[in-house]
């Protein structure tokens, strides 16, 4: 009996490692989705997308009106493993 415990056991901690293993990480896409409304609802926020780093890897950018010390202490360095770049761009006027 305590062997078929064992066996079981070592059966579920595997399974359930693998499965863990086997999950895929959010894209940058849907990470930036999921966060998009949150940060344009920061007073000078003006835009949220995507761009690269020095390195080339992807980056979270959020774009600022202008300096805004109070939003900017307010927004993350990192978001579910992805950098986040502040850049201050301006007013933004719809064409």
């Amino acid at each position: 009996m305590k062997r078929a415990v064992a066996a079981v056991l070592a059966l579920l901690i595997s399974w359930t490692g693998a499965a863990a293993e086997g999950e895929m990480s959010p894209t940058i896409q849907d990470v930036k989705a999921r966060h998009a409304a949150r940060f344009l609802a920061l007073p000078g926020v003006v835009s949220v997308g995507i761009g690269r780093d020095a390195d080339g890897h992807e980056v979270i950018v959020i774009g600022l009106d202008r300096t805004r010390p109070e939003t900017q202490a307010r927004l993350p360095t990192q978001l579910e493993g992805y950098r986040v770049r502040m850049d201050i761009i301006g007013t933004v006027k719809a064409r």
